[in-house]
């Protein structure tokens, strides 16, 4: 108790000094000097770089990229094969009322996707068009369409080895299979390691990629369209906006897994349809345009954009943000998926596949055509959610303010989403008590206020690094205990050309593999 209440002070204090002593008008250039140089050492840490015929790769792209690779091999495709038993798990066709959990199959979609269809899409889409030209596009395509394998493997893992407390509430995650999994194959001090590493990594990623980047990008194009800097919000107390988002995010998070799903299953369906109605309306607008933005996607995929260096950094731009928009290798999303019920943990690994084809593969395509044939993207000194949001008012003007509430509402999701990823890392560090988790919302709701007057630098140096730091322990789980996933797909398959009609069961899967 007495740690938990330190930590927290430990976090807390910084900000209610840094509130105190600054005069009003200043307080968002000082939390952005704060913060930024912590932000960019940990970034330079986390991508260190490896020359390659004359070029550097951060080596955490390598490993992930060469694991989804590996997974896609060794289950024999099964982010192709698999599309059609993730759609029936979806719709409820094996939906299990009384096994242990606390979210249906489509409500852990949500709340996963929450986490991952959001700025991502609209933000991060645009920063690596910015940076690597419109080849990026299809390099983030690649990256979705084989971490739909990675994702598979790790929610799967992540329902096998949770914990089901008695007053049915669920604790699931890389840090439960990296412990658990790794006893069962001897290495229980390695898998202690692994899983407390990866708690702390998950804990800066949510207050980094699902906090900080989230409000910071939110307040940016809240404030572009309420009077720009001459605005209030815009005129240096940007981080009252973010205040104010912190206090909703609260009244949420209080509610636990539950209360996240049921908000996360209305606002995620509802955004995502205006997202891609606007995504419609503005391709069909320039139609006559499509094929040669193809072309453009294509022809600098292989031929390398000068702004990045080249194909190779084309390469990087598209899998770098790629991955950072679907958290595939992550670990994150398992976190969520773990809660659902069913006592056929594979059956969330099919669900869970869905989420990069639905991210990358659906959204983020449609949003880098947008920029793509409006050529918004040759715009210089826009990026960002300011380019997403420049490219749609080329044809409906009016929009940027109901792109504002999207993204004010795709953040608000993802934050909400993200604190009970960093919530399950914390109370796994510090236990399962009340203590901390009111602790560690306290802390999620104070970070809500510090990144909304950053500067996106920043917030974009400090949420990839904790983003992607994730993923260096949660990969080892994944190839070391990739064989258990691969004897729990082969047995549901079975069981799904079975003509047996038995109910989905632990039982019946077991029966129809023997």
């Amino acid at each position: 108790m007495k740690r938990i209440l330190v930590s927290t002070f430990l976090f807390i204090a910084p900000l209610t000094n840094l509130l105190a002593q600054a005069p009003e008008p200043s307080i968002d250039e000082k939390i952005d000097a704060a913060v930024a140089p912590t932000a960019q050492y940990i970034s330079d840490i986390i991508f260190f770089e490896i020359g390659f015929g004359g070029y550097a790769i951060p080596l955490i792209l390598i490993w992930l990229l060469a694991g989804a690779i590996f997974f896609t091999f060794y289950l024999g495709f099964i982010n192709f094969r698999g599309f059609k038993h993730a759609l029936d798990l979806v719709r409820g066709k094996y939906d299990q009322e009384d096994a242990p959990g606390e979210v249906s199959h489509f409500q852990a979609l949500t709340a996963a996707v929450s986490g991952t269809v959001g700025l991502g899409n609209i933000a991060g889409v645009a920063i690596a068009i910015s940076l690597g030209g419109p080849g990026a596009t299809f390099w983030m395509i690649v990256a979705g369409l084989l971490g739909m394998s990675s994702k598979f493997v790790s929610c799967t893992l992540g329902v096998k080895y949770r914990d089901v407390h008695p007053d049915g509430t669920v604790s699931g995650g890389p840090m439960h299979y990296l412990n658990k999994g790794l006893r069962e194959r001897g290495m229980g001090k390695a898998g202690k390691f692994l899983a407390a590493f990866f708690a702390i990594m998950c804990i800066g990623g949510s207050l980094g990629a699902g906090n900080m980047f989230q409000i910071n990008q939110a307040t940016h194009q809240f404030i572009a369209v309420t009077g720009g800097e001459e605005s209030f919000f815009g005129g240096g107390n940007s981080w009252m906006f973010g205040l104010i988002i912190s206090v909703l995010v609260g009244l949420v998070i209080l509610g636990g897994m539950k209360s996240i799903a049921q908000v996360t299953e209305k606002v995620v369906p509802l955004m995502c349809g205006v997202y891609i109605l606007a995504a419609i309306i503005v391709l069909a607008v320039n139609f006559t345009q499509i094929p040669e933005a193809f072309m453009l996607i294509l022809d600098g995929a292989f031929s390398g954009s000068a702004i990045a260096g080249g194909i190779v950094g084309t390469m990087i731009q598209g899998l770098r943000r790629g991955l950072f928009s679907n958290e595939a290798g992550i670990g994150s999303a398992s976190i969520a998926h773990s809660a659902v019920k069913t006592n056929v943990p594979v059956t969330e690994g099919f669900v869970a596949s869905l989420e990069p084809f639905i991210d990358t593969v659906v959204v983020c395509t449609m949003t880098a055509l947008v920029i793509v044939v409006t050529g918004a993207y040759n715009v210089e000194s826009v990026d960002g959610i300011a380019l997403t949001s420049a490219s749609f008012a080329t044809v409906i003007s009016w929009f940027p303010v109901v792109l504002a509430v999207a993204v004010i509402l795709f953040a608000f999701s993802t934050m909400i989403t993200w604190s009970y990823y960093g919530l399950k890392s914390w109370t796994y560090l510090f236990g399962n008590t009340k203590a901390a988790d009111i602790s560690f919302k306290v802390i999620f709701c104070a970070f809500i206020v510090l990144g909304a007057p950053m500067k996106l630098n920043s917030v974009v140096a400090f949420s990839d690094a904790m983003l992607f730091a994730m993923s260096i322990p949660n990969m080892v789980g994944l190839y070391i205990l990739s064989p258990v996933v691969k004897q729990e797909m082969q047995a549901f398959l079975t069981y799904a050309r079975s003509s047996r009609k038995q109910p989905l069961s632990e039982d019946a899967v077991e029966a129809a593999q023997a």
